[in-house]
């Protein structure tokens, strides 16, 4: 019954996502970029590390990763309404282009992320579980990759995006209705559980910078000024966070409360182990979800930066150059360290690209006259996102 329940659930979502009126509507075409950005790998493994790390703190851990993000889409917002205005000054030109050579970097740092996690997943259910055949799979898919970019380009997969995002947010409804069935069930029988935190302090802060990551990617609506006007671009943005912060928050209340501490792991799989104490259908489907979701996110990232490097090199680094150039730095990346590091280390270099952000916000809001708290408030963003930069610490 509970299976069917979820299949249902997971199906009438689908159903919703298709239909015509929602998938062509230019609103959720500009929404469907961003949120899937930041719903995609966070989801598969914040659950697990938050539960172990916060116990029944998580979902205030939650909710303070998320009002960050948030802080910094504001900044981000203000930038696309103030450029599209006026331009850029002499100031924030050089800025932007600092922030561009950074966000090329967090692109490749990222692309290493999501193809990590979809070897990590790939081999989860089979009898080749291991962290080596994880890493072997990632390395077929990056070179799989670069072949499509180099030889035909991604014009083909674009499209992927967009039945990627309706896939895994059919998936995740079915996931939160089984666990709110568990959460209901724990409930009625007095089972819940409230943990204590395994951190505290500036450790269990330190942790959460390292996980900025995992809400990152509403910064993408920034770059669809060829699609989109600035107006819907900002909309886009601020509906795909408060999509994804509500599905998040959901999501860490139904799990922190309804596991043992022995019953979480700290690996990049966990949540499958964890699920499958939920209903049988789960496991299966988090695999099918991270698979589509992991190669689109790759894909996407891989051209956004191989463009990125073009431009900016006034393409004197052809595009398939720069391709080339990512994959060999992730496989790079792939061999000397596992998934945590790389989450900290993707987190850091979107910290440093938000920093960057946060500058050019603050001397656009001084160009325009804007008032003294607003211009703090971005100046006060600006420290966080580099504090994030400087602070931020893997999972141990």
């Amino acid at each position: 019954m509970q299976n069917t329940v979820i299949i249902a659930a997971s199906l009438a979502v689908a159903a919703l996502l298709m239909w015509p009126r929602l998938a062509r509507a230019k609103l959720w075409m500009a929404t469907v970029t961003p949120l899937a950005s930041i719903i995609g790998s966070g989801f598969l493994v914040l659950g697990p590390i938050l539960a172990e790390s916060y116990g029944a703190w998580t979902p205030l851990a939650m909710a303070l990763l998320c009002a960050l993000s948030y802080a910094i889409g504001m900044a981000v917002r203000f930038n696309i309404t103030a450029i599209d205005r006026h331009g850029h000054d002499l100031r924030s030109a050089r800025l932007e282009t600092v922030a561009s050579w950074l966000l090329s970097l967090a692109y490749v740092i990222s692309v290493a992320y999501y193809l990590n996690l979809l070897g990590a997943f790939a081999v989860s259910l089979t009898p080749w579980d291991t962290e080596l055949a994880a890493r072997w799979v990632t390395t077929a898919v990056f070179l799989v990759i670069l072949g499509v970019g180099w030889i035909k380009g991604f014009a083909a997969l674009e499209h992927l995006e967009q039945i990627s995002v309706g896939l895994k947010l059919a998936i995740i409804a079915g996931l939160l209705v089984g666990l709110a069935w568990f959460f209901s069930d724990q409930s009625l029988s007095g089972a819940l559980v409230v943990s204590a935190p395994t951190l505290t302090g500036w450790p269990a802060l330190s942790l959460l910078f390292g996980l900025l990551v995992t809400v990152q990617g509403f910064e993408t609506s920034r770059y669809l000024g060829d699609d989109y006007d600035a107006a819907t671009r900002v909309r886009s943005m601020k509906l795909a966070q408060w999509i994804s912060t509500a599905i998040y928050m959901v999501y860490v209340v139904l799990v922190a409360y309804v596991f043992l501490p022995e019953q979480i792991e700290t690996s990049e799989t966990a949540i499958i182990d964890m699920m499958e104490l939920v209903a049988p259908i789960l496991p299966l489907m988090l695999v099918i979800a991270a698979l589509a979701a992991q190669f689109s996110a790759a894909v996407a990232d891989t051209s956004g930066a191989g463009g990125l490097v073009e431009e900016l090199t006034r393409r004197r680094v052809p595009v398939k150059i720069g391709y080339a150039v990512l994959v060999a730095l992730g496989l790079l990346i792939t061999w000397a360290l596992d998934v945590f590091q790389i989450i900290s280390w993707a987190s850091k270099a979107f910290a440093a690209y938000y920093t960057v952000q946060g500058m050019i916000a603050v001397v656009l809001a001084q160009r325009e006259g804007k008032s003294r708290s607003l211009v703090t408030a971005f100046a006060a963003v600006t420290l966080i996102a580099a504090v994030v930069t400087l602070f931020g610490t893997a999972v141990e």
